[in-house]
């Protein structure tokens, strides 16, 4: 497919028209994604799909094993222009057992994965993530003579968390020569959520929270269960603690939103037998991350003194800290125009913050740009107030076994991936080109 392009309308109509056309293969390829989930930093065959489909393309690079399996396509425009545009999707599966309903489900289980076996599926929308990319790919290579600057098509691995002994993910991307030659000079993302399939939510300031994940380890003395008296029984101060997490929001202002979940637990002791120890696995969200110090040291404390009550002693790590999602008011300004023209002005719409947090903040932070949410869901505004359609599917969160994603939501998402490409290495979408770098106006 191929054309002569003179001006960016006409580019922006080439981008629809195009994303039109390989409609069918896009949703082919997050089927086959879906079907075929792999967990952070085991991304290898996700990886390869992704990286034979842009060799295809004949980008002028395709660099692989980029902080692991990441893929990083370069697509260079064939007339001058010094700006960078990087398009960023994140390719990782969840330890979670599907219950979606769809026909194209995963049944993936792996087997070797640390701490598991664990069922593997895409209940975060990754799969549709990747596929939008790719298929924004195909459109603006074929666009490429008519493109200036450099458009990077970043496939990032091990969003969701490497495990603990091993690195990954966007920080590991950022540090990566790959992702510096070029540059960017502005990163785009996206996540689909169970906002009404099509809605694209934006937030000035913080949209997600930052993050770090909590190892709390609990120690006691092993011994018969018929005599605890005998040993440190760590189970009732494990127990405790994760009680104690839940009250630790108290301790900070009611205007700043925290939370501290413990999603996992490790017991190494059997039915009949005390345990001499009990791993808890958690996370601790902070939507103002100058809290996270504070809360860090709340929990440490408290972990410590239960423990103590009970004869045991408790240590506390926190790894893998990760920054909060923040749009600034210059680059918000300055993608909306971009956003409104591809979905319809009344389908933009301001969000609120959340306590999810995304490591696409490493990108953004390290050179600037914009992340945004794409609602994929049967859900719909009744008076302001999120509900679901009835009758429909409803509202299934992220991370849940029952999440889905409407497939008609793909087109859309290729299209935004696009047209904020278009804009940016054209000029449109500069935040030096915002008149007034205060919150845009809704």
């Amino acid at each position: 497919m191929s054309r002569t392009v003179t001006d960016v309308e006409s580019l922006w109509e080439a981008v629809d028209l195009h994303t039109a056309a390989i409609g069918s293969k896009v949703v082919g390829w997050r089927h086959h994604l879906h079907a075929h989930p792999e967990l952070a930093n085991r991304e290898r065959d996700t990886a390869a799909l992704v990286a034979r489909h842009l060799c295809s393309l004949n980008l002028d690079e395709v660099r692989t094993g980029v902080a692991g399996y990441g893929v990083v396509g370069v697509l260079r425009g064939g007339l001058p222009g010094d700006r960078v545009a990087a398009l960023r999707a994140d390719v990782d599966a969840l330890p979670v057992r599907e219950d979606s309903g769809v026909d194209f489900a995963s049944t993936v289980v792996d087997e070797d994965y640390p701490g598991g076996p664990f069922p593997v599926a895409h209940a975060c929308g990754h799969d549709c993530h990747t596929a939008m990319l790719m298929g924004a790919a195909e459109v603006l290579s074929d666009l490429r003579s008519e493109l200036p600057g450099t458009v990077l098509f970043v496939f990032q691995p091990a969003e969701e968390g490497p495990p603990v002994d091993e690195v990954g993910g966007a920080r590991a991307m950022v540090a990566s020569p790959a992702l510096l030659d070029p540059a960017p000079t502005m990163v785009f993302g996206l996540h689909v959520v169970p906002l009404p399939t099509g809605i694209v939510g934006y937030r000035v300031g913080r949209l997600l929270a930052a993050s770090c994940l909590v190892r709390i380890t609990v120690r006691g003395h092993r011994t018969h269960a018929s005599t605890p008296w005998l040993g440190a029984d760590p189970m009732p101060p494990a127990a405790e603690i994760v009680s104690a997490c839940g009250q630790l929001y108290r301790q900070v202002p009611a205007t700043s939103p925290i939370t501290v979940s413990i999603g996992h637990v490790e017991d190494a002791g059997r039915f009949n037998v005390v345990g001499a120890s009990v791993v808890l696995w958690g996370t601790l969200r902070c939507l103002d991350p100058s809290d996270m110090d504070t809360v860090r040291d709340r929990l440490r404390r408290a972990a410590e003194h239960i423990a103590l009550a009970h004869g045991c002693r408790a240590g506390v790590e926190y790894l893998q800290s990760v920054p909060p999602v923040e749009n600034s008011p210059s680059w918000t300004s300055a993608v909306l125009p971009t956003l409104r023209r591809v979905v319809g002005e009344s389908r933009v719409k301001r969000t609120e913050a959340v306590l999810g947090y995304d490591d696409v903040s490493e990108l953004i932070d390290a050179f600037g740009g914009v992340f945004v949410l794409l609602g994929c869901q049967d859900t719909e505004y009744v008076g302001g107030a999120l509900r679901a359609i009835p009758g429909q599917r409803g509202a299934a969160t992220n991370h849940d076994p029952a999440f889905y994603a409407d497939d008609s939501v793909l087109a859309t998402g290729t299209r935004l991936y696009s047209h904020v490409a278009v804009d940016h290495v054209t000029g449109r979408l500069d935040p030096a080109l915002v008149d007034q770098p205060g919150p845009p106006a809704f």
